[in-house]
Parts: C-alpha cells; structure tokens; sequence
C-alpha cells in the first residue's frame, strides 16, 4: 500500500483540545476503554468461531497484552482478536464516531467536567490523546488475504496510514505519553488502573515491563555424575541443596478473573466461594452475614451479587460498595441512578449490560429503563429479607440487629420496599425477643393502647426500666441514629399509634390513685422550694404519689421537646431556643410525695439541710437521666462527701 495521508473526518479542528480536556473526568479511563476494546475484538472473533466462520490454531489462547515502558515513556496495547483491515481501520478510526460535532463541541466546550460524556458519541478510542502525544495502531484482519496496516496520528487532525510489517492477526495500539501522563508508563500506576477497571473482563490480561530483564527463567544444572558436587564451604552439596537453588519458572498469571463469580448460576456457588470473592473484591476481612445472588435475563439481563456486612454501629458509617458492571466492565462506584439509595448501605457487584457503558447522571436520572432495574433490585432484596423471615426466622432474628439499619433506612427512602417489608420489621423488647409492632401493641393494649415505649441507651434509663417491669410493662430498644426519624415514619403510616421514650412520661401504672387537687397545694410549696434552692425560675415541678417510696425523684423529658432538641443538635443548632419552634422546656423534675426526702423538704422548707438536700435530689434524678456536665458532676461529688459528714457527725 502507497503512503497516505488525510485529515480526521470532522467538522472542528478544536474537537482534540476538548477531548483531551473535557472527555471523561477520570484520565486513567483511557487504559479501560482500550482494554475493552481488545475484549471486543477477542469477543467477536470468538463468535465467528462459534458460527464457524473462523478457525484459530489448535493451541492459541485469546489474550490482552498490556507493556508498559517508562524509558520510552509509553504503554501498549495489543489484542489477539479480530484485527481491522485498510477500510475498516478508515472507518471506525479516521472517522470519529459521531454526527452533529458542532452541536457537541458547542454543548461541550464551557463544561466542567463533573459528567462523563463519551457514552453518546463513540468516542472510547480517542481516550488515548487524553494522556498521549502521539498514537499509532498497528493491526493485521482475521479475513484471508487481508494486508497489515499502520496509523499514525499526534493528536492534530492530521493521520497517516500505510503498510505495516505485522505478521500476526490482531491489533497494537501504542500511547507515546505526554509528559504530563507519564505516570500511566509505571508497572505499578497500571496495575492499579487495570486492577480498578479490568479485574473482571471476559479476556485474559496480562501485564509487562518493556524495560525490565525476565528473570523467572528456569535455572539448569548441569552435573557431572562423575564429578561430585560441593558447597561454598566444600562440604558436599545434597538433593534439599540443589532444590533450593533450583527455581521452577512459574507461568504467567493473568491480572483478571475471566469468570466471577456472580455470572455462575447461584447453584453452582458454593458458601466459601462466596466469602473469598466478598474478601478479596472489598477487601473486608469481617465475614458478610449473607448476599443475595441476582441472576435475570427478561426482561432485561441484570446479574450480580449484594452483602450484607457486619456493621460495628458505634464506629463504623453506614456507608458500602456497590460497584456496576457492563459486560464485566467496570463502569462505576455507587451510581444512585441504578441502585437504589439504600442499598448503596451494602456491599456488592451489580453486571448490566444493557446500560451503555458510559452515560451521563443527568441522563439515568431521566432512563425508565434504568427506574425498572432499580426497582428490580428493590424488589429481590425484599423477598430475600421476607423469605428469610417466613422460612428461617432463627437467622433473621440473629442477623437483625445488623441489618435493621438497612432495612429501616429502606423503608425511609423507598416507598414500595416499605410495603413488602412492614410486616417484617423487628423490636427487640425488655425480655430480650424480637416483636413485631402488632404483637408489642396486641400484648400491652390494656395497660398502654397504641402506645410504644422505647429505650434509648439501656444504662442511662436503667431506672425507668425496672419500673415498667415491676409493673408488668414492657418497651423496645431503640439504640440506633436511624431510629429516631424511623418511628416518625411509622408513625405517619399508624396514626393512632405514638411513640415514647421511657422518660417521656410516667404511666399511671406507677401512680397510686389521687386527685390533682389533693397534690396541688403540695406542688405550689415545693416547686417555690425547689427553684429557690436550685436557683432555677424556669423549672418545671411535677409531685406524684408513685407506688415505689423509695424513688424520690426522677426527670422526665417530653417526646416532642426531646425529639426537637435531637433534631436541632443533628442540623447543628445547638445554640438555639427549642422554644422558638414551640417545643417549651422538655424537662420536668417528679418528685414523688411519698418518699422520706421528698416529705422532709416539704415539712422543712426553710429547714437547715432543705437547699442541700434539693440540690442532691435534682442531681440524683438528672443522674438516673443523662450523665452531668463536668461542672455539675464536681458540685455533686463534693455535695455528696459534705452529706457523709452531717450524717457521721
């Protein structure tokens, strides 16, 4: 073939400058598209073997051969696949794939590169001058007869094509990186990259150094069998010596797992194999407590494979993994426009092929096809979980403390998960089982209808506690941050039902039976005592006759000002007014009038010991609540030690 030369068929000379500045936001994406398409070209070639329109040698193996060389500063690409003739090559490379440029470069040339684009105009290929200065292609057809061709091109408009001297079907791709990308021609940098994006691709990939000596060649001994063999030191050398010294030349491994395991058949997985591919994918060395296995293909082809993770609550963020697939090709981490919110709580794989392999967010977000995978996945996790519930409720009440913060914050963010899931939903009560809403309400509706106590931090509310259980009652344990806008939700979906803290009030149960009014005169005197002592004008004074003498005194918080107060500190608003959303002051000090302290202060109020013995009363209370502030904590110990020498006086 004569020497040619032509210009790339294109409508701007600008198209180069914005596709190295603006063609994906990640510039090591280069190394996945032209991996991809070595896999493409192994894949076709591999069909029209299928068809019987191709015959490969008995012992060829289909490979992708990445060398990299930081002395010449480039990085190769070769494939053993379909190859391109001259006309093919003018076609999917001297033309760029893509009508309308002058509307892509107008849409294009102020944009910031928060999306990646290449998806809507075929543009994988011109990656390359992203990070390179020149590109040339070296590629031989499959077709018989078919002659070997080169293309050049140095990021201009320009190319030129001619003869090549390859002699072997395929295609070599070679990067001549600038000097800005030099980075990409590091063994170390491209394995990284190629780990990041190629660990699954359906063609084996290898990796070499141009630059480096193989030094994995088998060492031989030639041995004399007349001439005895010494060590160093002259002793004489045995079998175990020679072994040692002897290194066996170990094939080459391939960087990627041509067949992972979430496109096998959920049957032929095996519970180990399960765990080591969660291992080595995430690199958690906590076992997942179980996965579900997607496997689909109508009406659209989705496989995959979703952990749950042991999640420590107190450390560890609700945050997981699930990284998307096109054909075993890595697209992305936690693309929201495909899986649902929730789940990106998990850890997992998802493989589509149907989604294009690069797509603008903005675009998902308006795809009904993407909204129906979506929906899918939601769909299959909730039948695992209710399954799991139906069928082996042992395991889903082990497992639920770990995944109740999944399922919650699914029932939160997603209406359709939280209709299949709503009857699943498990409380752990004061006994230590797991019940359900209805069976909590059912069991407590003649001493608490539609009302749900709830525990927040068992230590701290120890108090309360042992009251409702003296009292035959019981409450759930709430311990999580999900809960608290969790049982908004439900609820706004049970509204006769309300939740409260077990501080939030105090049953009537507790209570002997009184009037207000008998009570009133006692609460005037010692809320007058109280203040006074304490130096608090707004505090709020409850007296009750409680069954137990022996409680003197308690806090309670009401639900609505202690919910506006979570949600204040949770936005950050710490130093504002509750009141100026109508919540009031939540706090309210109960002292119980049948208790010996509380009936000396109210016969003593200007007693001696009264304004010491009010202080401790309140401290006491506001112990059994929440912990005290440094500054009150000190006051109490020193109060306390005072009290112990009145008394041993």
């Amino acid at each position: 073939m004569a020497n040619k030369q032509g210009s790339l068929s294109i409508n701007s000379e600008n198209i180069f400058p914005i596709i190295k500045k603006w063609l994906y936001s990640d510039h090591d994406i280069f190394i996945r598209e032209l991996v991809s398409n070595g896999c493409d070209a192994v894949t076709k070639l591999k069909k029209l073997d299928m068809m019987g329109e191709f015959s490969p040698a008995d012992d060829e193996t289909y490979r992708i051969d990445v060398v990299v060389s930081p002395e010449n500063k480039t990085i190769k690409f070769i494939d053993n696949g379909l190859g391109m003739t001259e006309e093919e090559v003018n076609e999917y490379i001297c033309q760029i794939a893509f009508s309308g440029a002058e509307a892509f470069l107008n849409q294009y040339k102020d944009k910031t590169n928060e999306d990646q684009i290449i998806g809507h105009f075929g543009l994988g290929f011109y990656s390359a001058f992203m990070v390179a200065d020149k590109v040339t292609i070296e590629t031989l057809s499959y077709k018989d007869g078919a002659k070997a061709v080169y293309w050049e091109c140095d990021g201009g408009t320009d190319y030129i094509i001619d003869d090549s001297e390859k002699t072997t079907r395929g295609t070599e791709i070679t990067l001549y990186l600038n000097d800005d990308s030099t980075e990409f021609a590091n063994e170390y940098r491209a394995r990284e990259v190629l780990t990041k994006y190629c660990s699954f691709m359906p063609v084996e990939i290898y990796l070499t150094n141009a630059d480096t000596e193989d030094s994995s060649e088998e060492l031989e001994f030639e041995q004399d069998t007349n001439t005895e063999v010494v060590n160093e030191d002259g002793t004489p050398a045995t079998d175990s010596d020679s072994e040692q010294e002897t290194k066996e030349v170990e094939a080459p491994k391939p960087l990627n797992d041509t067949t992972p395991l979430w496109t096998k058949h959920p049957n032929d997985c095996t519970e180990e194999e399960y765990k080591e591919f969660y291992r080595k994918v995430f690199m958690d060395f906590k076992e997942p407590l179980f996965w579900i296995h997607l496997n689909m293909d109508y009406p659209f082809n989705l496989k995959g494979i979703l952990y749950f993770p042991k999640i420590n609550t107190e450390y560890d963020s609700l945050e997981g993994t699930i990284k998307l697939y096109n054909n075993q090709v890595f697209i992305a981490d936690n693309i929201k426009e495909v899986i649902p919110e929730f789940l990106l709580l998990l850890k997992g794989v998802i493989d589509c092929p149907d989604l294009p392999l690069n797509v603008s967010r903005s675009a998902l977000q308006n795809d009904g096809f993407v909204k129906k995978i979506s929906d899918y996945i939601t769909k299959k996790v909730a039948d695992k979980l209710s399954g799991m519930c139906k069928t082996d409720k042992e395991s889903y009440e082990k497992y639920w403390d770990d995944i109740a913060p999944f399922i919650k914050f699914g029932c939160l963010k997603d209406d359709k998960f939280n209709d299949k899931m709503k009857d699943y939903i498990l409380f752990k009560n004061l006994e230590g089982k797991y019940v359900t809403l209805p069976e909590y309400l059912e069991a407590g509706k003649e001493k608490y209808e539609n009302q749900v106590f709830y525990v927040t931090n068992e230590q701290e509310q120890s108090q309360y506690i042992n009251l409702f259980k003296a009292e035959g009652m019981d409450a759930v344990l709430l311990t999580h941050n999900i809960d608290t806008p969790f049982i908004t939700h439900l609820e706004s979906r049970n509204n006769d039902v309300k939740f409260l803290r077990i501080d939030a009030d105090l049953s009537d149960n507790f209570k002997e039976e009184t009037s207000e009014e008998e009570l009133k005169e006692t609460t005037e005197t010692l809320t007058e005592v109280f203040k006074k002592a304490l130096n608090k004008e707004t505090l709020n004074v409850k007296v009750e006759k409680l069954k137990n003498a022996e409680i003197s005194s308690m806090i309670t918080s009401s639900e609505e000002g202690r919910r506006m107060a979570d949600m204040m500190k949770m936005y950050g608003m710490m130093g504002m007014d509750p009141s100026m959303f109508g919540a009031g002051n939540s706090e309210t000090l109960v002292l119980n009038a049948n208790n010996n302290l509380v009936q000396y202060v109210l016969a003593n109020p200007e007693g001696e010991h009264t304004s010491i013995i009010c202080e401790q009363l309140y401290d006491l209370a506001t112990l059994a609540n929440h912990p005290l502030s440094a500054e009150a904590m000190t006051k109490f110990i020193a109060r306390s030690n005072q009290i112990l020498s009145i008394i041993t006086k």
